[in-house]
């Protein structure tokens, strides 16, 4: 028996092209330059460092608005 494990949608999403548009404008945006500043938080030209430090900011920004 065969089984396939599909993909969550998070990770479908963060595989897309959308996702690279979205974090670039996210990283530019000032209220995720201003997040990392109060954090201590240093945006790097690395890709997946910048990726990690968005999932974050959102994750964060979201459980912000959720309560």
């Amino acid at each position: 028996m065969t089984t396939s494990t599909s993909p969550t949608p998070a990770q479908s999403f963060n595989e897309g092209p959308n996702w690279d548009g979205l974090q670039r404008a996210i990283v530019a945006s000032s209220g995720f330059q201003s997040w990392c500043t109060e954090a201590g938080k240093t945006i790097t030209p690395d890709v997946r460092s910048q990726e990690q430090l968005v999932m974050a900011y959102l994750r964060e920004t979201l459980e912000t608005l959720a309560y």
